[in-house]
């Protein structure tokens, strides 16, 4: 293998990857997940820490336990912040990565180049891809791909090279990869795919080594008779009837050899099923009977193969559908037909074998069997699974046409019309990547009944004050899916900002009655009873929240308002403290605590709590203005005057606030500024008796000096 084709083919596949979903650094991140993974996570923001790393490793976010892609987050948001961009760019650097491991892994194993670049790049480009690439909160997806391809090329090592430190390697590569998703729990069983091909360690032949042996002869002899390339030379072995000896003895041993990657994939699956149950995700037969699940798995992997083929209308969220008996049936017979003739060429094209178990094997997880979420598919589930139709189609195309000049005539203009045509359609679908509106308008034109994708679109409208768009789409959300809680506790929301508490109080219930484990629902619903003066149920309610998720720091917080407003101070002071606890970033939370405590006497408590409150929103005139009156009383003149002059850029009209400055300034002794801000606080508010009084006891002061 020329060392220069294969750098190359590495620069290649690179610069098809930037191209085909570059569009994504434009992105921002959308309102589907993108919140919990960062935007709305204190723990991701507060940046990389021993608390934060703890957290990481003990946190269930989403309902998966994968303390590596938090860490990554948490990295992100140090380096990039809110430039989504940012967060887009790692995660299409590690589906690089992923890439290039996948190139060497498969060039490295059948000793050919094209070939291997060839899959490489179809599994660069495709539009099925771009699911895990552009979407942020599915860096999970890209990271455990990244360490799963290496976990695959590492292993090609220990088997050239059977040393315990080559098999470490793979271990830690794959923990790695399951700390960053769980749905690598089948790479234990691709090693043992690729042990048969094209690695061929199923053989068993008395001399060792022998295919080399067989391949480095053939290679001699065809070069007494004519050049052949690598490529001809694998696919005339492939025709070759593998013999296979002791078959269950060499299985037992290559089984064994896997026990503790088998051992891990058990650890990390029961870990995944605790998560998932923790976080309620996994929906029970009664809403989804097991013969529906069924139904769906087969039809998936039928619908899986046809976007593999002709990926167009893709989407984001695809919502259950009710089958039909010829889809099913259709799918079954799919299934069974490729079975079938994969079984009958096991011998003379083992590649096709070991491709479609691939494909059957590491959809496993996700196949829908164990439903997780509400989705029936999703593509970013064909990541892994891809790769075993990919291998079948082009070893495939290689076993049809083994002479090298129809190659070149007839494979060669087709690889390169495939890869330009996913390539084209990748860099259209990451536009549809943009931002929520346009993620969600793309999937309610390619799908049919889409309760999420109208959901999502009435947030990113309300998000936005369009708030009569966003009732249109809740509204539609509901009329497709009368009991979906999202979407009535969103329009309750909607309508309550728009002054219709008591509509909005109906559709509360409604989510509550649907879904009690709904806290939001009680959190809105106790907003609303409380701003209706019915401050008991509301405190019920934000209890109920409470204990629904002890973390949610929006119910300790306006639980504490109630309380601050009845006097109860004490009470107010732990749900704040509660709150500021639970989520170090709530500005508001260390605001009202800080009031509290001032009304408690505790002062220099109170200043700290006004100044992480500045520091988490700097755009705070109350908070700033707090701290200059707490500072001077305490004749922290400077510090004061600091406050004051930062709360002016905010409200430079406000007459109360002149004053406050010029009484600062006037302690300090510099009485010339002292007066022009109490003159200024006399234009604004000519009744402001306390700023005259001080005009005039600054200007006696001047003429005494």
């Amino acid at each position: 293998m020329n060392k220069h084709h294969r750098y190359l083919v590495i620069i290649f596949l690179v610069l098809i990857t930037i191209i085909s979903f570059g569009h994504i650094l434009n992105n921002d991140f959308i309102n589907f997940d993108d919140n919990l993974y960062i935007t709305e996570n204190h723990q991701i923001k507060s940046g990389i820490n021993v608390q934060t790393i703890k957290w990481a490793f003990t946190a269930v976010v989403a309902s998966n336990w994968h303390p590596l892609t938090l860490l990554s987050h948490t990295l992100d948001w140090s380096l990039f912040g809110t430039w989504a961009g940012g967060h887009h760019l790692v995660s299409l650097l590690f589906h690089i990565g992923a890439v290039l491991f996948l190139f060497l892994f498969l060039s490295k194993t059948t000793k050919q180049l094209w070939p291997s670049a060839i899959v490489a790049a179809l599994f660069a480009v495709h539009p099925l891809r771009v699911e895990s690439v552009a979407w942020a909160s599915e860096r999970k997806d890209v990271l455990s791909m990244f360490f799963g391809m290496a976990t695959l090329y590492a292993y090609t090592f220990y088997v050239e090279d059977k040393k315990i430190s080559k098999y470490l390697l793979c271990f830690f590569l794959f923990v790695l990869a399951l700390m960053s998703k769980p749905m690598m729990v089948t790479l234990p069983f691709v090693l043992l795919l690729i042990d048969y091909w094209p690695l061929q360690r199923w053989q068993k032949v008395p001399s060792p080594e022998p295919h080399k042996t067989q391949v480095v002869a053939q290679q001699q002899k065809n070069k007494k008779k004519k050049k052949r390339k690598s490529a001809e030379i694998h696919a005339e072995h492939a025709k070759k009837p593998i013999i296979v000896q002791n078959t269950k003895q060499l299985t037992i041993q290559l089984i064994k050899e896997k026990i503790p990657l088998f051992a891990l994939s058990v650890i990390s699956s029961l870990v995944t099923v605790w998560a998932q149950d923790k976080g309620r995700s996994i929906a029970s037969l009664d809403i989804l009977p097991f013969s529906d699940r069924l139904a769906n798995a087969l039809v998936s992997y039928a619908v899986y193969l046809g976007k593999t083929f002709w990926p167009v209308n893709l989407s984001i969220f695809y919502p259950h559908q009710l089958l039909s008996g010829w889809q099913i049936l259709g799918a079954i017979l799919l299934l069974a037909i490729t079975t079938t003739g994969v079984l009958f060429f096991v011998r003379k094209a083992p590649f096709l074998i070991t491709g479609w178990l691939w494909y059957l094997g590491t959809l496993v997880p996700v196949i829908g069997l164990v439903q997780v979420g509400n989705q029936a598919m999703a593509d970013r589930y064909t990541y892994l699974p891809s790769v075993g139709i990919l291998i079948m189609l082009v070893w495939g195309l290689l076993y049809l046409v083994p002479k090298e000049k129809k190659r070149k005539s007839v494979l060669t203009p087709l690889s390169v019309v495939a890869i330009l045509v996913m390539m084209l359609l990748s860099w259209q679908y990451c536009r549809s990547w943009k931002n929520s509106v346009a993620i969600f308008s793309h999937a309610l034109k390619t799908t049919r009944n889409n309760h999420l994708a109208h959901n999502n679109l009435g947030v990113a409208f309300d998000e936005a004050g369009k708030r009569q768009e966003a009732i249109y789409h809740y509204r539609a959300a509901l009329e497709i899916h009368p009991e979906y809680d999202s979407a009535l506790v969103n329009l309750g929301a909607a309508l309550a900002a728009v002054g219709k508490s008591d509509e909005a109080v109906v559709f509360y219930r409604q989510a509550i009655r649907k879904n009690p484990m709904s806290a939001h629902a009680h959190i809105n619903l106790g907003v609303a009873l409380a701003a209706a003066g019915n401050k008991q149920e509301a405190i019920r309610h934000y209890y109920e929240a409470i204990k629904i998720d002890p973390n949610l720091a929006e119910a300790h917080y306006n639980l504490g308002n109630l309380f601050a407003a009845e006097g109860k101070n004490s009470e107010a002071e732990s749900c704040y403290r509660q709150a500021v606890r639970t989520n170090p970033g709530h500005s508001k939370a260390y605001y009202n605590l800080a009031e509290v405590l001032l009304k408690s006497g505790k002062i220099n408590e109170a200043i700290e709590h006004f100044e992480k409150s500045v520091e988490l929103d700097p755009l705070s005139f109350k908070a700033l203005n707090n701290l200059g009156v707490l500072l001077e009383k305490q004749a922290r003149h400077d510090e004061a005057i600091s406050y004051y002059q930062k709360a002016m850029q905010l409200e430079p009209e406000n007459a109360g606030l002149h004053f406050n400055l010029g009484v600062a300034l006037g302690n300090k002794g510099d009485l010339e500024k002292a007066v022009k801000h109490f003159e200024k606080a006399l234009e604004i508010n000519p009744k402001l008796t306390q700023a005259r009084q001080a005009l005039n006891m600054a200007k006696e002061m001047q003429k005494q000096n």
